[in-house]
C-alpha cells in the first residue's frame, strides 16, 4: 500500500476490480443484444423464398368458445377456440376454431376441396402420414385445389404434386412462425384416421 503526500492510504485495486466488473457487465449486455438482434434478423431473413406463400400480421390470439369470423378461408391464425385439435388425417372437415388452435402451436394445415379424386388425396397424406404437428382434411369453398396454412402463412396451390408443399411442410411445421414453441399437437378434440 502506498501513502500519499498527505498520509491517505492509496488502495487502487478495489475501484480497479469495480472498473473491470463494470465493462465486463457491460460487454456481456451489449454481446446479448447483438445476439437477440442478430437472432431476429437471421429468422427473419432465413426463411425461405417459396413462390406464393403469403404472409399475415396476426394481431389476436386470445381463446374464444364462440364462433369467429375469420378474414380468409382456411384461416391463418387469430383468435380460436380454448381446445386444440388433435393433428393427424381427416376425412371430414374440421371446425376453424380448433384448427387454428393448432396452428398455434405450430401445425400445418392442409386443406383440399372435397372432390379431390382419392388418388391426389392418397398423396397429400403420404405427405403428412407420421409427421408430428400437420393436419389434412377436406374444405369446402377453398379458394384452390390444395391450401398449405401455419400461423401467418398460406400457400395456394392447384397441383396436390407441387413441391412447394413439401417444402412448407418441413419450413412451417413447427417453424419460426409458431407462437407457442414446443406446445403439443394432441390431446384436445379430434379422432384423426390411422
Amino acid at each position: 500500500m502506498h501513502r500519499a503526500a498527505d498520509g491517505f492510504a492509496l488502495d487502487k485495486a478495489p475501484r480497479q476490480r469495480g472498473v473491470v466488473w463494470m465493462f465486463l457487465f457491460l460487454g456481456t449486455l451489449a454481446i446479448v443484444a447483438a445476439d437477440l438482434v442478430g437472432f431476429t434478423r437471421l429468422t427473419e431473413q432465413s426463411e425461405p423464398g417459396i413462390a406464393g406463400v403469403e404472409r399475415f400480421a396476426i394481431r389476436e390470439r386470445g381463446h374464444t368458445t364462440e364462433p369467429v369470423a375469420y378474414d380468409r378461408i382456411p384461416p391463418a391464425g387469430g383468435p380460436h377456440d380454448p381446445v386444440l385439435q388433435n393433428c393427424g388425417v381427416y376425412a371430414e372437415p374440421l371446425r376453424n376454431e380448433n384448427v387454428v388452435h393448432s396452428l398455434e402451436h405450430g401445425a400445418v394445415w392442409l386443406t383440399y376441396r372435397p372432390d379431390l379424386p382419392a388418388g391426389q388425396v392418397d398423396l397429400l397424406r403420404r405427405l403428412v402420414k407420421g409427421k408430428h404437428h400437420t393436419l389434412l382434411s377436406p374444405y369446402p369453398g377453398l379458394p384452390a385445389t390444395v391450401v398449405a396454412t401455419a400461423w401467418g402463412r398460406r400457400l395456394a396451390l392447384d397441383d396436390p404434386a407441387d413441391p412447394r408443399i413439401v417444402r412448407f411442410l418441413d419450413f412451417y411445421r413447427a417453424g419460426p412462425q409458431t407462437v407457442e414453441k414446443g406446445a403439443p399437437c394432441d390431446g384436445g378434440t379430434g379422432n384423426p384416421l390411422p
